[in-house]
């Protein structure tokens, strides 16, 4: 009896999700036996595959581990910049018992400079290390941050900072391991092979009508529709928040 595999637009996969994708369609198949319904060899040519799909899913991890570092790096900026922002506020006012503790915050912050967290990864986390140090260390400093409301922002920004030094320190041990990989090339010999694995699958299911193809296929075509279903959800999403940044828009103008 022939059995149909439901087939995937390949290409809409993310990379970290081709790499799920891939591995769970070798994790059903290798369940069954592939040799008892005559698919070894080709499912071997696909299993061949599986360390350049490591590799795939070791680079992405850390492209993701970067876009958090850029987004953390982002917030730091803002923090600090929110600080001198509120101390040059005080300045401006006449908020009694103020003056003396905006006088010890701005010596505090020209000694640190208005730059600080507009440099690289390792400079600006050198320099707010020592600026949070200063901080912690000097009671002065930290009750003048007390009376102009800055605590809450320098103690966020002291977990912010310690973060992104163990994500950074993070990043650069799994570079040193992980070696750049087209994963476009890859995925496009990827995808001829498990074509060619579901086509075989399908053909082999009328020439050997007398072996079990069909559990098999349910279990993988139940996957593969929830897989559909996933990037259905996703493209309708997409299609909302154009929708409506475009209706958001035409109301602006």
């Amino acid at each position: 009896m022939k059995v149909t595999i439901i087939r995937l637009a390949l290409t809409h996969l993310w990379n970290t999700e081709y790499c799920v994708f891939v591995n769970r369609i070798v994790e059903i198949v290798s369940k069954y036996q592939p040799e008892s319904l005559q698919l070894k060899k080709s499912f071997e040519r696909l299993t061949a595959f599986m360390p350049q799909i490591a590799e795939i899913k070791a680079q992405e991890q850390s492209n993701i581990i970067s876009q958090q570092l850029s987004a953390m790096n982002a917030e730091r900026r803002t923090l600090i910049k929110s600080v001198f922002k509120q101390v040059k506020t005080f300045s401006k006012l006449s908020i009694a018992g103020t003056a003396e503790h905006v006088a010890v915050l701005k010596r505090f912050l020209d000694k640190h400079g208005s730059d600080i967290g507009t440099t690289n990864y390792a400079d600006n986390t050198k320099r707010f290390d020592n600026l949070l140090n200063d901080y912690h260390t000097n009671a002065e400093i930290m009750a003048a941050a007390s009376v102009l409301q800055l605590v809450l922002l320098f103690n966020h920004l002291t977990t912010l900072n310690a973060q992104f030094e163990s994500l950074y320190m993070q990043r650069i041990a799994e570079d040193s391991m992980v070696e750049t990989v087209d994963a476009r090339a890859i995925r496009k010999e990827v995808d001829k092979v498990l074509i060619a694995f579901f086509d075989a699958f399908e053909v082999f299911s009328m020439e050997y009508d007398q072996l079990n193809y069909q559990t098999p296929a349910n279990e993988i075509n139940e996957f593969i529709s929830h897989t559909k279903a996933q990037l259905k959800a996703r493209t309708t999403r997409s299609k909302k928040r154009r929708n409506t940044q475009t209706e958001e828009s035409t109301t602006e103008e």
